[in-house]
């Protein structure tokens, strides 16, 4: 296909960014902190208060701070593929230059839960084109886009075409090596993005939940938290289409309209989740159980539009969201 006309295509298929908004990623974390206020007794809210007071700000700007981290890590810019024949490097495709448009750094933010495990050892695996059990015409089209295309490895590495080598940042030796975490990787896993086995998203929140643990920096903390998008059912059936933008677009829209933040909800679940070992740094555990939550009560939104049926897998994947959150912040406070 034309690449032109390739790209008019994926820009009338593509609207909006991977997993929930980032609005909604932010609103998540602040509701988690307004919960843990409101419930004082159940959860380790003095702790974080103190915390908070520590750090010179209010538990509701702590909220803020965390919340904003969390919608900043669609906004990393850390992963750059590279064209098979020029070599280039570039952090989005060609249609990325529109509004919202998702960087390659999204593509670490899956889980699937549709596969066993992968070929890095991971019980799910992330997202890998070639792997999926359902998809629709962005996946196809992005795959044909960069088919060929590999992960950026560096000066001296992977090249295109008689030895073109425009790396702009070492992707393979940074980010999947912070993500790598309890598996293994070669580069040759690497070289065609058509079969790319990318990270899932646990062994992203476990790296900034260790980087926090030595820093005990809230802004690292906050990157844990946007893991919520394994509570986003195209993230664990594993897919960027199948009504994926039109699906978080209404779920920022109808937030509030729809209640989907009740924290009666939220109180009712949170008993649904094991609570992690407090003797324990590993946080994954947890992050698997709302992935397999989101897998076996929201694949309906991948091919219903009807509001009803948003409404009520929304008012089911937001209140575990917002619990997650509530127990990864426990956690934390039981590390101080």
């Amino acid at each position: 296909m034309n690449k032109t006309l390739f790209a008019a295509t994926l820009l009338l298929c593509t609207t909006q960014s991977y997993g929930f908004s980032q609005e909604t990623h932010k609103r998540i974390v602040e509701d988690a902190v307004s919960y843990m206020a409101q419930n004082p007794n159940t959860t380790h809210y003095q702790k974080l208060y103190a915390w908070s007071q520590k750090l010179g700000l209010t538990p509701t700007q702590l909220g803020q701070l965390m919340g904003q981290a969390a919608y900043d890590v669609d906004d990393f810019e850390d992963t750059f593929l590279c064209g098979a024949i020029t070599g280039n490097c570039v952090q989005a495709p060609i249609w990325g230059m529109a509004e919202s448009i998702v960087k390659y750094t999204s593509y670490w933010h899956f889980q699937n839960h549709t596969q066993g495990a992968d070929a890095h050892g991971n019980d799910f695996g992330g997202y890998n084109y070639d792997k999926l059990t359902v998809w629709g015409t962005i996946d196809t089209l992005a795959a044909t886009w960069l088919k060929g295309d590999h992960l950026d490895d560096g000066q001296g590495g992977q090249t295109g075409w008689f030895g073109a080598d425009n790396s702009k940042y070492n992707s393979y030796q940074i980010t999947e090596k912070n993500y790598r975490i309890g598996s293994q990787s070669q580069y040759g896993m690497y070289k065609n993005f058509e079969k790319i086995p990318f990270q899932p998203i646990d062994n992203l929140g476990q790296y900034w939940y260790q980087s926090f643990l030595s820093h005990k920096n809230p802004q690292l903390l906050g990157f844990v938290f946007h893991t919520t998008d394994l509570l986003q059912p195209h993230h664990t059936w594993t897919t960027s289409d199948l009504n994926h933008s039109g699906w978080e677009n209404w779920i920022k829209d109808y937030y509030d309209q729809e209640k989907l933040n009740d924290f009666t909800l939220v109180s009712d679940v949170m008993g649904s989740f094991a609570p992690l070992d407090s003797q324990s740094q590993d946080i994954r555990p947890i992050l698997t159980q709302g992935g397999a939550f989101s897998y076996a009560q929201g694949g309906i939104v991948l091919n219903s539009k009807d509001h009803y049926d948003r409404v009520a897998t929304a008012k089911q994947v937001i209140p575990h969201a917002i619990a997650m959150v509530v127990h990864l912040l426990n956690h934390a406070m039981e590390q101080e």
